[in-house]
């Protein structure tokens, strides 16, 4: 059960999407996960605006909020217009809040007491994205951005540290700061019976300022998709390695999937992991061969 309104106001469109379906089946399943003192804290929608020419140069406007029973995202990028032959150039400013699963233990701050003890992450970044004009199978895409990054409990309050009494940044305060330069290529084919599809993920920490973040993070991802009849059998290698500074908060006990390092620590000193191949089978009637991300 939902509802869906188009707008129109001048070159502008709004959308509107809310789904009312998730206003019960949170009630009954998640009651305690967030605050439902709010008619709105359990009912899940999409608001989108775009528009064609928002400074008259043909700059086009994309404006995103997507919220959910538990995480809300707001998205604002400005594309300029180029020739189809370079490099394509968005401005992005984005928030996110998301529940965080992997901080160990509940939080001991007493503002974080105050509330209703979730732990959840900001995020705040602003920065511009490049993405290279596609070839017949590589495509490419780079971007910069700062990034500011926190820990807040369902009422908005920070949290510092958690029930070891370990801080939950890298800075010991309430947010870790970073400049981040990533650049994303995936290379992919496809015909009538199978893809496949390798994508490379390099992140680096910059070192403006010294009490920023600085890492170098590198993720690769192998897929390959075969059809069998009526199935589709896909294989997938995942590998990753980080070296430098990360917040305490996204550890993991060593060995696990994605592990990077051991709990308590500052700093990390070259960690990686390969989650082995694993395999999926999909049977469908009609199958789509290009890949997804």
């Amino acid at each position: 059960m939902g509802a869906q309104k188009s707008i129109h106001a001048g070159k502008a469109k709004i959308d509107f999407n809310v789904d009312l379906t998730h206003k019960l089946c949170g009630a009954l399943l998640v009651p305690s996960l967030r605050n439902s003192s709010s008619p709105f804290s359990q009912i899940v929608g999409r608001v989108s605006i775009k528009h064609p020419d928002i400074f008259g140069g043909s700059e086009k406007l994309d404006l995103l909020w997507d919220k959910g029973l538990q995480d809300s995202n707001v998205v604002v990028a400005i594309r300029r217009p180029r020739p189809e032959w370079l490099s394509q150039q968005s401005f992005i400013i984005q928030h996110s809040i998301t529940p965080e699963i992997a901080v160990h233990g509940m939080p001991v701050n007493r503002l974080s007491q105050m509330g209703s003890g979730g732990i959840n992450i900001s995020r705040f970044s602003t920065g511009v994205d490049l993405t290279e004009p596609p070839s017949t199978k590589w495509s490419t895409k780079t971007n910069i951005r700062f990034e500011h990054v926190s820990l807040i409990n369902d009422d908005g309050r920070p949290i510092n540290l958690d029930h070891d009494g370990f801080p939950v940044t890298c800075s010991g305060t309430s947010h870790d700061n970073m400049v981040v330069l990533k650049q994303e290529s995936q290379y992919a084919i496809a015909d009538d019976n199978k893809f496949s599809r390798l994508n490379f993920q390099i992140e680096q920490g910059l070192p403006l300022l010294s009490k920023w973040l600085i890492f170098n993070r590198f993720k690769f991802v192998a897929s390959k998709g075969v059809r069998v009849g009526p199935a589709l059998l896909v294989t997938s290698l995942t590998g990753a390695s980080i070296v430098g500074d990360m917040a305490p908060h996204q550890a993991f006990s060593i060995g696990g999937y994605g592990s990077i390092r051991g709990y308590g620590e500052v700093k990390t000193v070259g960690r990686g992991f390969i989650h082995g191949l694993w395999n999926r089978l999909r049977i469908c009637s009609s199958c789509s061969w290009l890949p997804c991300h």
